[in-house]
């Protein structure tokens, strides 16, 4: 098992990236309520895929839980019954945590698919945690780290449901997003601390320093989006998925602290990429820090002056949330070339 252990923690990383991914894309096609329940989806395990599925029925046996839209609200089973040929309404209770009662089966499946991938990460890291019991007596951490893992995710399975019971409040967004962010960072130093390959890197401390600076920076621009992200969300639900050009016509002060950050941001890393090809450091993955920079930038700029085209909001968070995986592991790599250099 412990052979393996590298390999399994590298999975269980992408996995949690892939899920990531399936959020943004929750997100951007707002398919946040496709599911108004939580772990089921409106009541089932497999979802509906057509709106009569939600409808009463006569003669018709449901079981506890099950879920029905009538007049425009959600219906819950009290108990397993089968329907006579009229609607008894003592059968049934309002579901409470939220008004919210559509169906869309588009929406459902993107969110029902989200939580899937969500169910498949969370099985990875059990294994890992498995999988971690082989490091017990030389490297504990890596034990306790990944039973923090597996608790994590558990955290993120819970906040996903407050954050369906809330009908998305954006605080608990927030949190999701940099909860999320944590278990990356977690997945990597394990990646790291198991991994057999040697790698050259030079020791320079004002480097380092300033790669602790780039990380932070990028977290608070990721926060910052977040907010600007669900400002956007109360402007489509306002004004309508038709009226792109009008989301950002009068933005609020956290897009122009945003926009304005990322000048900021794009300097500390040119700065890091400057001293890196100087000092012939050997951090690689600087050239792919400039290139999802570039890239993000683009996409920010596609949202703003070209109407959100499809799929850029998704790809700003996607590749602001690799670069903060990516920054984190050099800033692991220049630790590692540090304490080589003091051992030496």
């Amino acid at each position: 098992m412990k052979k393996h252990f590298h390999k399994i923690a590298k999975i269980t990383l992408i996995l949690v990236y892939i899920v990531i991914i399936a959020g943004a894309v929750v997100r951007m096609t707002g398919s946040g309520m496709g599911c108004p329940d939580w772990p089921k989806c409106f009541g089932y395990y497999i979802p509906p895929t057509e709106t009569s599925q939600l409808e009463w029925k006569a003669n018709h046996f449901y079981e506890d839980g099950m879920v029905i839209i009538v007049d425009e609200a959600l219906q819950v089973a009290k108990e397993d019954f089968t329907t006579t040929t009229s609607f008894n309404s003592s059968n049934w209770e309002p579901y409470t945590k939220h008004d919210y009662a559509i169906f869309n089966a588009f929406h459902t499946w993107v969110e029902y698919i989200n939580r899937l991938f969500g169910a498949l990460a969370g099985l990875a890291t059990l294994v890992l945690l498995v999988g971690s019991f082989w490091y017990w007596r030389e490297k504990k951490i890596i034990t306790f780290l990944s039973f923090f893992t597996v608790l994590g995710m558990a955290f993120q399975a819970w906040l996903g449901k407050t954050v369906v019971d809330s009908n998305l409040a954006p605080f608990k967004i927030t949190i999701h997003m940099v909860m999320a962010l944590v278990i990356v960072a977690v997945l990597l130093y394990i990646v790291s601390v198991t991994s057999n390959k040697i790698k050259s890197h030079k020791k320079d401390s004002f480097f380092t320093k300033l790669l602790y600076v780039s990380l932070v920076l990028t977290l608070i621009q990721i926060v910052l989006g977040t907010q600007v992200r669900q400002f956007v969300d109360e402007q489509i639900h306002a004004l309508g998925e038709t009226s792109k050009s009008l989301w950002l016509a009068n933005p609020e002060l956290d897009f122009y602290i945003h926009r304005t950050f990322s000048i900021v941001v794009l300097l500390v890393n040119v700065a890091l990429f400057y001293r890196n090809r100087k000092l012939l450091l050997g951090f690689k993955k600087m050239n792919w820090v400039m290139l999802l920079l570039v890239l993000e930038i683009l996409s920010g700029i596609a949202m703003y002056y070209f109407d959100f085209p499809f799929g850029t909001q998704t790809i700003h968070i996607v590749l602001a949330t690799i670069l903060f995986g990516i920054q984190f592991y050099l800033i692991l790599e220049a630790n590692k070339a540090t304490n080589n250099a003091e051992s030496l």
